[in-house]
């Protein structure tokens, strides 16, 4: 099975942190965030030696616009062109959400460009393509500000939305201001994507993280993926829900630099 990127790719806007000749690792986020995610990750893994590269998904950010609908491929051909800029020719992947889904195509399609994978809160099949594309058109007939409160009780806990009301605020204005149509053509990226077949394809040493009150992605999601990628492992975060990372960075960081730094 292919799925070639045959389109132009986006120039996205990233940011880099860390030695230079530190060994690469990608942090690619979830639909409707930006690069400021990822935030409590940056300074562990610089510390830790690795050079970081963050980055936001065309439609996303201070990332370009282009017109949709986009297709996974074309994500995953941004992050390619991104790489090659650097000088980058193998990178490590961490990717929650739309970033996850992004990591896995790659791995299956592009092997020889990933190294250690980690999936975070996300899904090799996330539900019907009549969700994704119905919330396409509620996007573009609406904006996402009209979605930013959805968006944000699914990405962390109640009890923690109560706890840190800044920190969540921050979190939403960052959903409403995401273009309208960098966001509604990834959901249609995700509505046309089909990732099952290629996981038993993926070879790069995987380690999958969901979090436990996760209503987007939930952990049997993360479950169907380490049972198809060959070796992968499971780790379920308790208290955490879609945004993970942000939610229980501790965890999280902790679970990804265990793997990032584990041997060969």
């Amino acid at each position: 099975m292919s799925d070639p990127v045959d389109g132009v790719p986006a120039e996205v806007h990233h940011a880099e942190h860390g030695p230079p000749d530190g060994p690469a690792v990608v942090l690619s986020g979830s639909l409707g965030s930006d690069l400021t995610m990822w935030d409590p990750q940056v300074g562990p893994l610089v510390a830790a030696g690795f050079r970081v590269v963050r980055y936001d998904h065309r439609g996303h950010g201070a990332s370009p616009v282009p017109p949709g609908p986009y297709r996974l491929a074309d994500l995953a051909g941004d992050a390619t062109a991104l790489l090659d800029r650097l000088g980058v020719r193998r990178a490590h992947w961490v990717g929650l959400s739309l970033g996850g889904m992004v990591g896995m195509w790659l791995a299956a399609h592009r092997p020889e460009r990933v190294g250690r994978l980690v999936l975070c809160c996300t899904s090799a099949a996330p539900g019907p393509a009549e969700g994704w594309t119905g919330r396409a058109a509620a996007v573009r007939a609406g904006g996402t500000e009209a979605i930013a409160d959805a968006v944000v009780a699914r990405w962390f806990t109640p009890g923690w939305r109560a706890a840190d009301p800044a920190r969540t605020a921050r979190h939403r204005a960052v959903v409403a201001a995401t273009p309208a149509e960098g966001y509604a053509s990834c959901c249609e990226a995700i509505a046309t994507m089909r990732l099952t077949d290629v996981l038993p394809r993926i070879t790069a040493p995987t380690l999958v993280l969901s979090g436990a009150e996760d209503p987007a992605t939930p952990p049997e999601h993360g479950e169907r993926i380490a049972r198809a990628v060959p070796g992968a492992r499971l780790e379920v975060v308790a208290g955490a829900a879609h945004l993970g990372t942000a939610e229980r960075p501790g965890r999280f960081t902790g679970a990804v630099l265990r793997h990032l730094e584990e041997n060969p």
